[in-house]
């Protein structure tokens, strides 16, 4: 049935789409004015409609069903599929796609390349827009793997560093690299169910055995590993840096890592039915949060910082997802679209207006700067997790679905040394949260001025403002979340886990503080003291391997990448000397035959006459001689 829900639904992807074709259309070829008015304006009505969905989305879930081809036992189906999940995440992609095309007016001013740039943007909103509206896992794939072309388009955006181009192959190729599992766990699901409409296969999944089932959850949770940046395929992330901020913003907030942990979301009652897979998915989180977290600590450059910082929030999401926190995940993927957003941006304020974004030649900004300042401020707030700011819920809720794993509470995850392992690495990573966002506040706001900048323009700032309301205020919407999100889509006959409470816990809000104060005061101590004692000189060696990201690029290296190499020329040699080369020396011998063969033909008449001479005389004699 079409309603109001169904075609705010289809809007939030055609709206983007359109904008999209007329920035590339052949033959329409926008000047920056008229590409701004169209992605601006493709923005605004994605948030719109998205705001429809908002309002209008909820429990029971709204779905759509449009027959596109029957194809054997299964039919291809597309349609829309609207619940409060999708809701909260359509309204969260178009609010962080509008701030972003609108501050890229001013980050981009002068860029000839910029109808073009705007052009993707829309596009690469359109395919998450798919991804989270699509009720059908072939068409939510379509959508998966268009943002896997946009973020290559969009992070080598700046062509002429040559940094940006490997950046852009590696991240395509990395996240390709995951994507092979998930289009098979998809094809397993779907030949499994019967259908790849996501209700069937969610109400199918009493009748898949749990060999599929878990082969096929693994599948797909490596492509969730490699779309969100997850151990062991995180190493593109931070390299993304090298593209456009805002990019940096949309990429780490709002789609590309985001869509990850949604499908995770979306499909929860497959994953929490396969427990190896929630183990496996536990072990990653926790060894992706606090390889993360440590990374950030020593990085130099602030987009990296922030890059390493998501890769370890994300794994704060994936916990607490693994440990049956399905409301908690939820919440803080939600809570830190906003604040990262937010001091990606930031960030882009400063390279812009400073010229660098180094912490070593940064320092005393907060005087020239005060907006800047003041939101970034904001943003590390709330990515640290304080009361009441948004992350401050979302965190102490995540810690909560943790410890509940730890008394023998979840639903879902019933391994106790498990669960052990992911509580303490989260509590490791607030703590680790704590002192690298002291260290980026104090090394570009505080100390002595190395240079001068100043806060931005309207285009620029009015984004800024935008994001900080969510980052401060989600958390009043605490309460109202979980119901709004409701329970996964399941059957009857598999009741899926209720979403949980976000309301603050008093044991693990005291200690998170102690852990906060703990960093931060860390981090101050190391900042007050003398150049001797800065972080690289205190930590040695190890704050270089941080750094590096503990050589695990190297690591790749070795294990995946020069071995597919030899595989691959190897290969190639095989394909040239054996199948090339005996199709080169069939069609060479035939040709010297030939070739032969036509030196020879002037003679053949002559010697041809002679040999039937002779053999007719031959006979000739043989009858003679027997009459």
């Amino acid at each position: 049935m079409v309603n109001l829900t169904t075609v705010a639904a289809i809007g939030v992807v055609a709206f983007p789409a359109m904008a999209a074709g007329l920035g590339v259309a052949p033959g329409i070829r926008l000047r920056p004015r008229g590409a701004r008015t169209v992605a601006v304006l493709g923005a605004a009505l994605t948030s719109v409609a998205a705001l429809c969905v908002l309002v209008t989305a909820g429990q029971p879930a709204q779905e759509t069903n449009l027959l596109l081809a029957p194809f054997g036992d299964i039919d291809i189906t597309s349609g829309v599929l609207v619940d409060g999940l999708t809701g909260v995440l359509v309204a969260v992609v178009a609010v962080v796609a509008t701030c972003v095309q609108l501050y890229s007016i001013g980050y981009l001013r002068g860029d000839l390349r910029y109808p073009t740039y705007a052009a993707q943007v829309s596009l690469f909103t359109a395919a998450m827009m798919l991804v989270v509206v699509s009720g059908d896992l072939l068409a939510l794939l379509v959508g998966w793997e268009v943002m896997g072309l946009c973020s290559y388009l969009l992070i080598g955006h700046y062509r002429d560093l040559p940094e940006a181009p490997r950046a852009a192959v590696k991240a395509f190729v990395v996240t390709r690299v995951g994507d092979v599992g998930f289009l098979l766990g998809v094809l397993l699901l779907g030949g499994a169910a019967g259908s790849f409409r996501i209700t069937d296969v969610l109400a199918a999944l009493g009748s898949i055995d749990s060999v599929t089932l878990t082969v096929a959850t693994l599948a797909l949770l490596l492509g969730i590993a490699g779309k969100s940046a997850q151990f062991p395929l995180q190493t593109w992330l931070p390299d993304a840096m090298a593209g456009p901020t805002p990019i940096s913003a949309l990429i780490h907030a709002a789609t590309m890592v985001a869509a990850g942990v949604f499908v995770l979301i979306r499909l929860y009652p497959l994953f929490a039915a396969a427990p190896i897979t929630l183990i496996v998915l536990a072990i990653s989180a926790a060894i992706t949060m606090v390889l993360g977290a440590l990374c950030a600590l020593a990085q130099d450059d602030i987009k990296r910082v922030l890059a390493w910082s998501t890769i370890s929030q994300l794994g704060y999401m994936t916990g607490a997802l693994a440990a049956g926190g399905y409301a908690q995940g939820g919440f803080h993927l939600v809570a830190h679209a906003a604040f990262k957003a937010l001091l990606f941006l930031a960030a882009g304020v400063v390279l812009h207006k400073v010229g660098t974004v180094l912490l070593s030649e940064l320092g005393g900004l907060r005087r020239t700067m005060p907006v800047t300042f003041a939101v970034t401020v904001l943003g590390l707030l709330a990515l640290v997790g304080v009361l009441p700011l948004s992350g401050g819920f979302s965190k102490d809720a995540v810690l909560e679905s943790a410890w509940a794993a730890v008394r023998g509470e979840s639903a879902v995850l019933t391994s106790s040394p498990v669960a052990t392992v992911l509580l303490v690495s989260m509590l490791a990573t607030v703590l680790l949260t704590a002192a690298y966002a002291t260290r980026l506040l104090l090394r570009t706001f505080f100390g002595a001025p190395q240079r001068t900048g100043s806060d931005p323009e309207p285009s620029m700032r009015w984004p800024l403002i935008v994001l900080a309301i969510p980052t401060a205020l989600l958390g009043i919407v605490a309460g109202w979340f979980p119901d709004y999100l409701g329970s996964p889509l399941s059957d009857s006959a598999s009741p899926a886990p209720l979403p949980g409470s976000l309301a603050p816990h008093l044991v693990e809000a005291l200690l998170a503080t102690v852990l906060v104060l703990a960093g931060a005061a860390a981090a101050f101590v190391l900042w007050r003291g003398k150049p001797s004692h800065s972080l690289v000189r205190v930590l040695g060696r190890s704050a270089v391997l941080a750094r590096r990201g503990f050589h695990l690029d190297e690591l790749q290296r070795v294990l995946v990448v020069r071995p597919y190499r030899r595989l691959a020329a190897a290969v190639a040699w095989t394909d040239q000397v054996g199948v090339d080369g005996l199709v080169d020396g069939v069609a060479d011998a035939t040709s010297a035959l030939s070739k032969g063969l036509s030196r020879a033909h002037p003679t053949l008449p002559n010697l041809a006459v002679t040999s039937l001479i002779v053999t007719t005389a031959v006979l000739v004699t043989i009858v003679a001689v027997l009459s």
